[in-house]
């Protein structure tokens, strides 16, 4: 599916970035080309847990997670192509699902070659695992998978087309994805990113439910990576329009924050039980942009599922 990676190495990772993430740990070289910038931490000697950040942050969403897990495992996260250190594509078609599916078996072939990855990705990081995940090629690359506010577009497609069965779940879920078909006009997406529209956007959501002198103010996301990760929405729309959802190969844990202004609910935990044969769902307190803001409750609920999954394994050998 993949060639091999190329890399460009910087010191190897230690423990002690656990806590003090960085400068990448090394690059690969995509399949077209794109650098991506890799990130470790931890003792390699353990399991690998990998971490997808989503539209638009980079890989430092995941740094509170990444400070409580680096002790237990081996850590890999990446600036997905377009955001953060790593590379962009030159064009739309960078941004197609298959190569983002290609980018993640890259790095998981450079950082965890011999054994699965337990896969944890938030937002579009978990719209773009999910491609891999059901994907047969990656059977034997993933112990498991958890899905933070990022259904499948695939699996999403077919739940809205199931609408008519519950009117009232489709008719939220579209009023809390108008942006995705305003993402799909030209020039207009760019102009709100440059004037500090979508920033806005995504701070309104953010603090969503979290007290005045907690929140957390405007403006410190890249307008680069904003723009970049439009891509993203163009390049995949049509997996929405003519979805064609196929089985999990792995384990699946679904989180879904009960204030999402993005995901519903229903969508996040309905859309993936026709296609996953071992599901885990759960909703949780918090708004979208829960694995920053409750790191601690992230981390329990992906440990105990990685735990309760390498329990299950061993037992059914």
């Amino acid at each position: 599916m993949t060639n091999a990676p190329t890399t460009h190495e910087t010191p190897a990772p230690t423990a002690d970035k656990a806590t003090r993430p960085g400068e990448p740990t090394r690059f690969a070289d995509a399949t077209d080309g794109v650098k991506l910038a890799i990130y470790e931490y931890g003792d390699s000697d353990r399991p690998t847990v990998l971490f997808v950040h989503g539209y638009p942050d980079d890989h430092s969403v995941w740094e509170p997670v990444i400070a409580l897990t680096a002790g237990d495992f081996h850590v890999v996260t990446y600036d997905v192509r377009g955001t953060g250190a790593s590379g962009q594509p030159a064009k739309r078609g960078g941004y197609a699902m298959s190569q983002l599916r290609d980018d993640l078996a890259t790095v998981i072939s450079l950082t965890s070659p011999d054994s699965p990855v337990h896969l944890v990705a938030h937002d579009w990081g978990s719209i773009q695992s999910w491609a891999a995940v059901s994907d047969s090629a990656f059977a034997n690359k993933l112990a498991s998978f958890t899905s933070v506010s990022g259904p499948g577009l695939d699996m999403a497609g077919a739940w809205l087309r199931r609408g008519h069965r519950h009117p009232r779940k489709f008719a939220r879920q579209l009023v809390d994805s108008w942006y995705i078909v305003a993402f799909q006009l030209p020039f207009l997406p760019e102009l709100l990113v440059r004037r500090g529209v979508v920033e806005k956007m995504v701070s309104r959501s953010e603090n969503i439910g979290v007290p005045t002198d907690r929140q957390i103010p405007s403006g410190r996301r890249s307008r680069r990576d904003a723009i970049n990760g439009i891509g993203l929405y163009r390049a995949n729309f049509r997996h929405l329009l003519t979805p064609r959802p196929t089985r999990a190969v792995c384990p699946v844990q679904v989180l879904a924050p009960t204030d999402d202004a993005h995901v519903t609910v229903p969508l996040g935990l309905e859309a993936p039980k026709p296609f996953v044969d071992r599901l885990c769902t759960h909703a949780i307190p918090g708004n979208h942009w829960v694995v920053e803001q409750n790191p601690t409750l992230i981390t329990t609920l992906v440990t105990e599922f990685i735990s309760t999954i390498t329990q299950q394994d061993e037992d059914s050998r």
